[in-house]
């Protein structure tokens, strides 16, 4: 008796030769997405705090779903709490129709998968001709494509734009007016206006009319024979190494816009980028807010800022402070935000200086007080024996303005350095730490998870493009069929019977 010996891919060779189950499994993958958005945000939602949506919002407390449902207009809950201004007319949604609507979709998602996995021979993929297995993979790629069509006009025609739908969250470049508003789109309506929520709308009402074109030429028209076979269009494996690739783009473009920013990873939601700290961007907003207020009235200018900015420029907020691989949200390291100490001026006689800002990737940083030319005026040294510019030896002094110490000075040396420290992380904040059981450790937000989960994901869809699109191209070689074309047609999809139904001269080859 021979052996037989069965490839580790062979349960997808199983869906190559079966289009019913491979319809089967293209809707269970749709009803698992489905089900773990529904389930993550129930769980998110259940352990969601709402109590301070200024220095206790979502995305420090660890969420990951719900922030996505925010972001498409959904900002309010049945227990009569919310996060943004609510538009009067547009539906009603709310965190737990949106779960509830997710779980019923992915249950019956997963009937339909039984189903067409048990009744996987269907008239629909026979020929009325022939009577043989066989799909028209370029029709079934226009019909596919005036979908998305669709659904990405609708988008933006009707969801975006308020017509049908609540809109879309959008908010200042600090980020503090952010709330669900009607996108109107550009008078470029190809989307291509920089800097501008507009352009969203814009782009997915032109990309859809455009896929939509497309889609119908390709409904219409048929490959000539040399183009049809230069691609292999005529196997199932070519077709999934073009969709691949199609993925990865999405999920590169996905990770760099939720990494270095975007107008659609709003702050109110997402949290800051690395960059604004790196850069600086919300200590030189705050500067000049105090700048462009009376000098005279220096406490009062302070008292002024917005507690969210003040929020903003902390290093604990920066996605890149805290590792990946460490559970829970940033409340879990730093604790969570109890109120804002203030503004830390420091003084050295009659001469400025301020803390030098910890970077992003260090773990320790010397604390060095600097004047506005960059020089060091003082610091904390690590051997005080030989050092000349010891808080204790240049006898720095210390003013706050604003928060709940305004107003308070402090010379003794022991406290301006625990002062100076904190300086190094930004804007001074007192947190609960026996609460929220803080282990001291930073954590990433969610723009850090997002971002290196979704770009394995597209390195992975890189490779497996790679992989099939090869397995497409020179399918003579790895099949050893080089006697004559017609069986090298044999080894192409809609060619032979379901494996394990009996032998036939076309599935040896496989």
């Amino acid at each position: 008796m021979s052996k037989i010996i069965l490839p580790w891919f062979r349960v997808h060779i199983i869906l190559l030769n079966d289009p019913g189950r491979l319809i089967s499994v293209h809707i269970m993958h749709s009803a698992l997405v489905a089900g773990w958005s529904g389930v993550m945000g129930l769980y998110e939602l259940i352990l969601l705090d709402t109590s301070d949506a200024v220095y206790n919002p979502m995305w420090r407390q660890g969420c990951y779903v719900l922030p996505f449902i925010s972001r498409l207009g959904v900002v309010s809950s049945i227990y009569n709490w919310n996060i943004g201004i609510i538009s009067s007319t547009a539906i009603q949604w709310t965190y737990e129709l949106v779960i509830i609507a997710h779980l019923v979709l992915s249950g019956l998602l997963i009937g339909a998968a039984f189903w067409h996995w048990c009744y996987w021979d269907l008239d629909v993929f026979l020929s009325s001709r022939s009577g043989k297995l066989v799909i028209d993979l370029n029709r079934v790629f226009g019909i596919h494509l005036a979908l998305a069509s669709m659904l990405c006009t609708g988008f933006g025609l009707c969801h975006l734009t308020g017509y049908f739908g609540p809109g879309f969250w959008t908010s200042d470049s600090v980020g503090l007016l952010g709330s669900i508003r009607y996108i109107k789109p550009t008078y470029s309506i190809i989307g291509l206006t920089p800097y501008c929520y507009g352009v969203i709308s814009s782009h997915h009402i032109s990309a859809g009319v455009f896929g939509l074109i497309v889609s119908l030429w390709h409904i219409s028209t048929r490959p000539g024979p040399s183009i049809y076979s230069l691609l292999v269009m005529g196997s199932l494996e070519g077709v999934l190494s073009s969709s691949i690739i199609a993925v990865y783009f999405a999920g590169i473009i996905s990770s760099s816009l939720m990494w270095f920013g975007s107008l659609t990873t709003g702050l109110e939601l997402y949290g800051p980028t690395r960059y604004q700290w790196d850069n600086g961007y919300f200590t030189l907003n705050i500067e000049a807010r105090v700048n462009s207020m009376d000098r005279l009235l220096t406490l009062a200018s302070w008292e002024q800022i917005p507690d969210k900015l003040i929020f903003y420029d902390y290093l604990g907020n920066n996605p890149a402070k805290g590792g990946l691989f460490r559970s829970g949200g940033q409340i879990k390291g730093d604790g969570i935000v109890q109120c804002w100490l203030g503004h830390a001026s420091f003084e050295l006689g009659s001469l400025e200086v301020s803390v030098r800002r910890m970077p992003a990737f260090f773990e320790t940083f010397p604390v060095v007080l600097i004047d506005k030319g960059g020089t060091v005026r003082a610091d904390i040294p690590f051997r005080r024996a030989e050092s000349l510019y010891s808080l204790e030896q240049t006898q720095v002094s210390l003013q706050f303005s604003g928060g709940i110490l305004s107003g308070s000075e402090y010379q003794t040396a022991s406290l301006v350095k625990s002062y100076a420290r904190k300086a190094q992380f930004g804007q001074m904040l007192a947190f609960d730490r026996k609460t929220s059981a803080a282990d001291g450790v930073f954590r990433t937000s969610l723009r850090g998870w997002f971002t290196f989960g979704h770009a394995c994901l597209a390195f992975l869809f890189w490779f497996g493009h790679l992989w099939h699109g090869g397995r497409s191209l020179f399918k003579a070689i790895w099949t050893g069929v080089t006697t004559s074309s017609e069986l090298l047609a044999g080894v192409e999809y809609g060619r032979n019977e379901k494996l394990g139904e009996g032998t036939t001269k076309s599935s040896a080859f496989i």
